[in-house]
């Protein structure tokens, strides 16, 4: 399996609760119709939660400010991704997706790379 993550901005017009609704209403429902199309297994958002002392801390570190969320999207190797991508139904469903984004993401922020997890402790299971 591969990750691709995106780091996801919200557009500066939109308040957060704006872009988090238009994010996890209209443009999820879009992604799961898209799903098949585009090669995705698996698909999570992961929203931002206000935090002002996290803000503090990465502010004294120097580290930038943190976008507004991340999308996770999974594919069963880079072969389905890349044939997903290639695919006449794959290229339509991401122009889909693509514009869907503009409503409520600032693009020109967004980027996106792919990875492999390598798990170094896992204690959620763990009491």
């Amino acid at each position: 399996m591969i990750k691709m993550v995106v780091p996801v901005w919200r557009r500066p017009d939109l308040t957060q609760e704006q872009f988090v609704a238009r994010w996890r209403g209209e443009h999820a429902q879009l992604v799961s119709r898209c799903a098949k199309a585009m090669g995705f297994v698996r698909y999570i958002q992961s929203h931002k939660i206000d935090a002002p002392e996290l803000e503090e801390f990465a502010r004294s570190r120097g580290w930038a400010q943190a976008c507004d969320g991340l999308t996770e999207v999974w594919y069963e190797s880079m072969e389905a991704m890349e044939a997903a991508m290639a695919s006449p139904e794959g290229q339509a469903a991401s122009l889909l997706l693509q514009e869907d984004e503009k409503a409520f993401c600032h693009t020109p922020r967004m980027s996106a790379f792919l990875t492999r997890e390598h798990v170094i402790f896992d204690y959620t299971g763990q009491r």
